[in-house]
Formats: structure tokens, C-alpha cells, sequence
């Protein structure tokens, strides 16, 4: 079996994981195969010599990437130097796409083949980033069928893969067993999941407080818990608590607990939608903006929804509440009826999470090597 060399590049933590399953499949795919490029620990834990640390990629927000812009300029040049000369059987760029697209569009006019691996967001704004992709992206992997739906229509190669998250999560999560192992004893109980960075928090935190209460008007017995993504964003829940008398039991991360824990969620827009979809949980799902960012964003974005499980079901499957329309008396409206009566959705979530069970890094990997087959 000839050996192989195959770079990737990760920019972040999700990245890393992702990176570190596809490895994983590739190796017990190809027994003789040598990784080169960027990633996190779990990369290298599977062989991965990384040229930096993945660390110098990870930057969140606008004015940050300015800061390091020059460093990242310098970063990517540098790296395609590299990797022409390395002369790779493939480039795989792993979401990250402001990074990564770039460095695919260049390898692939320098006849190395690339895959770029999660799709960004095309569907809904920026349509024309397509183009970009047609042209640097021997294929394109995706984690849900309807993106590779929009890839098809526009002449890029793709292969919907599945997701991850889709096969880790169990078909059916012991709700029992996650409260007890919370010390959470029987009753109505609603997660609440107001987002994971300072901005949403403090939009999303108080609304979904001022809802909690009402909630408990009409049902006394329920209780809630809420998942702190960090001890930043636990001190800034406890200030919001302040003056409240709310039945809420706050948690250190394990938001997969919660989720597995509770009868439903109220929760703001992002990829934890999908992840309450996977553990069957109805929801009510809400978003606030600043005014001038949603004002832009609605002339923008194409898509008639906002929510992952709306986007997989192409419907209205759970409520979404945005901007002004997310009042507290609109979220405990629509969240009531769900602590007794959400099948609908949840026989809905079932149907989608066996359409993602895919058992994507095999998939992946198979989608890989055949393209390195192609002659």
C-alpha cells in the first residue's frame, strides 16, 4: 500500500475534534499515512506534526481578527508555501473557512487536491463565496443534506457525510439517569440556554429569567436548570438572579446533561438547536440582535428560517421567536404547551437524527480517499 500524505488545517476547538475522527478513519481506512498542516492537541494526539500551534488561528470577533491580522496574513502565506513543497496527495481545510478557502484556492491552482470539510453558511447570506468554493474546492463535505442540496444546484462536488454529534448522541437519552445524576428529583423540568458568549447572554439571560417566572405562574411544580458555559457566564447569570426567587439550578457546563435531563428547552439560536434536536427535546427557540445588525442581516440572509431543526425539517417545526417578537410572555406562551405535549416535534427530531447518523468520519474518509484514487 503506497503511503500517503495528507495535510489538514483546523482553526478551532470543533475543528480539532472533527480533524481528530477523520484521522482516526483514514488510519484504520490506509494502514501507511503520514499528516501534515495545523491542528489542535487531539490532531497531534493521532499524529499530526503541526507546523503552529492551533491556538494563533482561534480568534472570535471583528476588531480581535484585525489585531492579528497581519500575523494571520503571514500565518497562511507561510503555510502554502510549505504545503506546495510538501506536495500532499490532499489538502483538507476543516471549517475555519475565512482561513482555510484561501489556501485551498491556491493548492488546488498549484495541482494539489482539496476538500474542504463543514460548510460555511453559503446557503443563507454571502451566496457568492459559492463561486470562490467552485474554484478551490475539489469537493466539498457537509454535515447536513440540505447544504449539500445548494452545492448540487450550483456545480460544486459534494458529499453529505452526516454529523458528528448525530452519532454520538444516543437515538434515546435516559432523562432518569441524567437527573439523578444531577440530584434533580421528578416534575416539569425546562433547560435554559441563552447562549454561550457575553453578548448573547446578556441579551437572551434576562428574557429568558422574566419567561421563567411566568412559566411558574401557570405551573408552580415546574423547575429549571441552566447550563454556564464558563465561570464568566455564570457570574453573569447569578448577577441576573439577583432579586429573584426562581427554582433554577445552575451547572458548570454539561449542557448535554441538562438537555438529557429536562422536558424543554427554551434556547437561543446556534448549534445547541441542534444538539436539544438529537437529545429529542422540544424547544422554543429565540434570538435577539443589535438593531442595526438585524436590520442588516434580515436584507441579507436568504433562508426562510433561522433554527437548525426549521432548516432540516424545511418547516416550521419549533417556534422561533426573534428580535422584538421575543418578549417574555411570547416565550412562555409557546413554551407551556411543550412541557406536556411537544411529540409533534420530538417524532419529527427522531426522523432527522436517523438521517444524520451516518457514522460521518468513516464517511468522510471514504469520500477522501476515493478523490485521491481519482486519477
Amino acid at each position: 500500500m503506497a503511503r500517503l500524505r495528507i495535510a489538514l488545517v483546523a482553526g478551532e476547538a470543533s475543528g480539532d475534534i472533527l480533524g481528530s475522527g477523520l484521522m482516526r478513519a483514514l488510519k484504520a481506512q490506509h494502514s501507511d499515512i503520514e499528516f501534515i498542516g495545523v491542528g489542535g492537541p487531539l490532531m497531534e494526539a493521532e499524529g499530526m506534526t503541526s507546523y503552529f500551534p492551533m491556538e494563533r488561528l482561534s480568534v472570535m470577533g471583528l476588531v480581535e481578527v484585525l489585531g492579528r491580522l497581519r500575523e494571520l496574513l503571514k500565518r497562511r502565506k507561510d503555510l502554502v508555501h510549505t504545503l506546495i513543497a510538501e506536495k500532499p496527495d490532499v489538502f483538507i481545510g476543516i471549517d475555519a473557512p475565512d482561513f482555510t478557502l484561501n489556501i485551498e484556492l491556491q493548492l488546488r491552482r498549484a495541482g494539489i487536491k482539496t476538500v474542504h470539510y463543514v460548510s460555511p453558511s453559503v446557503w443563507a447570506w454571502r451566496q457568492k463565496r459559492v463561486l470562490k468554493i467552485r474554484e478551490g474546492c475539489d469537493l466539498m463535505l457537509t454535515l447536513l443534506p440540505f447544504e449539500a442540496k445548494f452545492y448540487e444546484e450550483k456545480g460544486v462536488p459534494v458529499r453529505f457525510v452526516g454529523h458528528t454529534l448525530a452519532d454520538t448522541i444516543p437515538l434515546e437519552a435516559d432523562k432518569v439517569a441524567a437527573r439523578a445524576e444531577l440530584g434533580l428529583s421528578d416534575g416539569p423540568l425546562v433547560a435554559l440556554m441563552p447562549g454561550s458568549r457575553g453578548g448573547e447572554v446578556a441579551k437572551l439571560g434576562g428574557l429568558f429569567l422574566d419567561a421563567a417566572q411566568i412559566i411558574r405562574q401557570s405551573r408552580p411544580d415546574v423547575r429549571f436548570v441552566l447550563p454556564c458555559a464558563n465561570a464568566a457566564r455564570r457570574a453573569q447569570i447569578e448577577q441576573m438572579l439577583v432579586g429573584r426567587d426562581l427554582p433554577l439550578t445552575l451547572l458548570d457546563g454539561r449542557s448535554h446533561l441538562a438537555l438529557a435531563a429536562c422536558d424543554a428547552v427554551l434556547i437561543a439560536s446556534g448549534t445547541a438547536t441542534l444538539e436539544a434536536l438529537l437529545y429529542k427535546r422540544p424547544m422554543v427557540v429565540a434570538y435577539r440582535l443589535a438593531r442595526l445588525t438585524f436590520w442588516i442581516l434580515k436584507r441579507l440572509v436568504k433562508s426562510p428560517y433561522v433554527s437548525l431543526p426549521n432548516l432540516l425539517a424545511q418547516r416550521m417545526l419549533v417556534p422561533e421567536l426573534l428580535q422584538d417578537d421575543a418578549t417574555p410572555e411570547a416565550l412562555a406562551s409557546a413554551l407551556l404547551p411543550l412541557l406536556d405535549g411537544g411529540e409533534e416535534q420530538t417524532r419529527s427530531f427522531d426522523e432527522i437524527h436517523r438521517t444524520l447518523r451516518l457514522d460521518a468520519s468513516n464517511q468522510a474518509a471514504h469520500a477522501v480517499l476515493d478523490l485521491i484514487a481519482k486519477p
